[in-house]
């Protein structure tokens, strides 16, 4: 009997069916690496405008009078721009100052920033980096919108940035050979918001204060370095024994004297008030070597012994500190019998 006859077999015969390509595969093959292209062309764009931006201060000005969500960014930008090595010319633009003064104003006097939800959140936002953008300025022109911004109490949270922002343009009109134009009209602000009952406004008021100086301001500090909040009554000190006062050696003391507590394994509470305890110990230090400058003579024993103590305290930057000003203080006291 014949066998029947076989098909010869072909290299095609092992391959498997051929299958239309599934949406899902085109998705991954072509969708999502075109999206991924996109958002880098996107990204790459939004850093060149904003590039572009530092070149063009108008740039600015036309980006934050656009209602949209991103203003706040274009302000935060702003400032960065203005304290960086190009910013020169942004703080000395008279004419950008006012226009951001006019856009802060307009947002405050509208009634955004006392909103609720989301809306009032980013008008919040927008303000307070419009006042740090202010701040960094070196012109006089900077100063009354932000002075009537400390002044309003009933919006503590845009007075702060506002209060906070005084003290940087106070430093950059000083290093400018510059001053407030009416510095009463920034005392009295600064005076209001001292007075405010949120703890955070009344201690950047109390800090701004030292830093601007002035008869109101000094009066305002000795009764603030009583005050039941410990950041307003170190800050207080700070300012008055920068301005080379003795009213504040309580609370000096009071600052020199915080214990360092290591805290526990994962304990970032604690590790924040340890953190925060070391700053406010080389604040104090730092204050100490102003006052000698001021004053022309060395701080009480009793703030100079707890200098010397802390030479050999846990953190670094305590140490290196006090380090630092005991020496000073020990050259000073043996250039004098040189000289006998």
């Amino acid at each position: 009997m014949s066998e029947p006859s076989r098909r010869p077999v072909r290299p095609d015969d092992a391959l498997p069916p051929v299958e239309p390509p599934s949406a899902a595969f085109l998705v991954q093959l072509f969708v999502v690496p075109a999206v991924i292209v996109t958002i880098i062309i996107l990204v790459w764009a939004a850093i060149h405008w904003l590039a572009q931006l530092g070149n063009d201060p108008q740039g600015y000005v036309r980006a934050l009078r656009r209602n949209n969500e991103g203003r706040w960014q274009v302000a935060f930008n702003l400032a960065g721009d203005l304290r960086g090595p190009s910013g020169t010319a942004l703080k000395n633009d008279v004419g950008l100052a006012g226009e951001l003064a006019s856009i802060l104003t307009d947002e405050v006097e509208g009634g955004r920033t006392r909103g609720a939800g989301r809306a009032g959140e980013q008008s919040r936002t927008l303000t307070g980096y419009l006042c740090r953008a202010l701040g960094e300025f070196a012109v006089p022109e900077a100063a009354p919108p932000l002075a009537a911004r400390a002044a309003d109490v009933a919006d503590p949270e845009t007075a702060q940035a506002a209060v906070e922002a005084l003290a940087v343009l106070s430093e950059n009109l000083s290093a400018a050979g510059r001053e407030f134009a009416d510095p009463t009209a920034v005392s009295t602000a600064l005076l209001a918001a001292s007075r405010s009952d949120v703890d955070g406004l009344r201690s950047a008021a109390a800090f701004t204060l030292g830093v601007v100086g002035g008869d109101p301001a000094r009066e305002r500090l000795v009764e603030l370095v009583d005050d039941a909040d410990d950041a307003v009554r170190f800050n207080a000190a700070i300012g008055l024994v920068r301005q080379g006062r003795p009213e504040a050696w309580d609370a000096c003391a009071e600052m020199l004297s915080l214990p360092d507590v290591s805290p526990p394994p994962g304990d970032r509470k604690a590790q924040a008030e340890r953190y925060r305890r070391a700053m406010i110990v080389v604040n104090a230090i730092k204050a100490l070597g102003r006052f000698i400058d001021v004053a022309g003579s060395e701080p009480p024993a009793r703030i100079v012994d707890l200098v010397g103590g802390l030479q050999e305290d846990a953190a670094a930057d305590v140490r290196v500190s006090a380090k630092a000003l005991s020496e000073r203080i020990g050259r000073g006291r043996s250039e004098p019998a040189a000289n006998r």
